[in-house]
């Protein structure tokens, strides 16, 4: 294919009132003219027709090359900020199954429910599909460094994925409140973990400072590299649902970035043909970190008021100020979608009904569940709704939640303002003696 017939990729402002245009060789995360957030923008112009990229992409599947195996980089054609496919960064992230769930959607009263688990990825969350693209980003302008704030997956996949490129890696985290399973893979993969006096939105701030002073190529989701592999999750979930569209897509959100992306991914399928209507687009937040809820409850969803102290055991949402929010609306308004916040018993005790289904997540991930039936019980979703729900973290990123929820000792908060948290559908260890007559009637065998 000649240089004419190819994609032309730029980064372009989303603001309506600027839309300015940069090179994708820029080393930029917001416009330069106004602050506003940048997306990976593309003329398109696909090599084949819309059934022929169609098979294409299923014929990848087959092929041994890690790119071809690859969830992310088998929708290349989709992906054309890179132009040489030698310098991609992976670890075969993606293709991650769709779960049916039926006890799940007899607890949400909803006939056809199925999860789409990115738990299932190298580092064991959904952060792998959009950090193949910003590290590969990173390797296109010759950054030797990376750097993110992190609740404990984004860390863990940058960590891992600079480790594969040969970077160096750092991370800024909130001191005392990252689950020890993700912190154990930043720590595993050679990150430079630095802990901050003070919330995620704190780390935020300094990690954006310091990248803007320094040689740090920044990742969290304000770069819009990182978005542009997110988007390959609804890309990989339409075509495992024969290129149908779902009723309703449910997500969980914190930063915000996974919304955005699925709402830029949507658009330029319908865009390109590859789907002739769009699903809806449903956020879930948790109660005590809920400032996008708050503004799409608003009358004129101008300005998002971030929180001062965001809280939730469900840490991977715990966010108060999201970056990514007027792409997370963008995408709302695509898809006439909507916000929905949960208690953190609802959270637990939806989690605790997917694990029935023999599906394990964390805490944030059932927030999806949590959803869906406060949804269907305000008739926003109806019984006779098809929906997919993502699961965006494996169990064991958190697996204390689990089992204090199984051992009644789950509760947040300290001191006099702890609440606890009910086992409404706990699993407790059950302590017998080492004698087989005893076990025998214990499990009345």
């Amino acid at each position: 294919m000649s240089e004419a017939n190819q994609s032309k990729a730029f980064l372009q402002c989303i603001e309506t009132v600027c839309k300015r245009e940069y090179s994708i060789d820029r080393r930029i995360y917001t416009c330069p003219a106004c602050a506003g957030l940048l997306d990976v923008a593309y003329d398109f112009n696909l090599p084949y027709s819309v059934d022929e990229m169609k098979a294409l992409f299923q014929e990848r599947k087959t092929i041994e090359a890690d790119l071809d195996r690859s969830g992310v980089w088998r929708f290349h054609e989709l992906l054309p900020f890179v132009d040489d496919l030698s310098r991609v960064v992976s670890l075969v992230e993606g293709n991650t199954p769709i779960y049916t769930a039926p006890r799940s959607a007899e607890y949400a009263a909803v006939s056809s429910l199925r999860f789409k688990h990115q738990g299932l990825n190298p580092t064991g969350s959904f952060k792998d599909n959009g950090m193949t693209t910003g590290v590969t980003q990173a390797v296109r302008i010759g950054a030797t460094a990376v750097a993110c704030a992190s609740t404990g997956n984004t860390s863990a996949s940058m960590a891992a994925y600079a480790a594969r490129a040969g970077m160096r890696a750092v991370v800024f985290i909130p001191a005392g409140e990252i689950a020890w399973g993700k912190l154990s893979q930043a720590l595993e993969y050679g990150a430079t973990v630095v802990e901050l006096e003070g919330n995620f939105d704190d780390a935020m701030r300094i990690v954006r400072e310091v990248a803007d002073e320094t040689e740090l190529y920044l990742l969290n989701s304000i770069n819009p590299f990182r978005l542009e592999g997110q988007k390959t999750i609804i890309v990989e979930m339409i075509e495992q649902n024969s290129w149908r569209a779902p009723d309703w897509i449910v997500l969980p959100g914190g930063n915000l970035g996974n919304v955005s992306a699925f709402g830029k991914a949507l658009h330029e399928l319908l865009e390109l043909g590859f789907i002739d209507r769009l699903p809806r687009l449903a956020v879930i937040q948790a109660e005590g970190a809920a400032p996008f809820y708050d503004l799409f409850a608003a009358p004129t969803r101008s300005q998002l008021k971030p929180l001062e102290k965001a809280s939730t055991l469900a840490t991977a949402i715990k966010i108060g100020n999201p970056v990514s929010w007027k792409k997370a609306l963008r995408s709302l308004e695509w898809t006439d979608g909507i916000v929905e916040r949960v208690s953190e018993q609802e959270i637990a005790d939806a989690k605790a009904i997917i694990g029935r289904d023999g599906i394990g997540c964390e805490p944030a991930s059932a927030a999806t569940l949590a959803g869906i039936k406060r949804l269907l019980g305000a008739g926003v979703i109806t019984p006779d709704s098809d929906v997919i729900a993502v699961l965006t973290g494996n169990l064991l990123k958190d697996p204390n939640y689990t089992v204090d929820y199984h051992t009644g000792k789950l509760g947040i908060g300290a001191g006099d303002d702890r609440r606890a948290i009910k086992g409404s559908f706990a699993n407790r260890p059950v302590r017998a003696p080492a004698n087989k007559d005893e076990i025998k009637k214990l499990l009345s065998l």
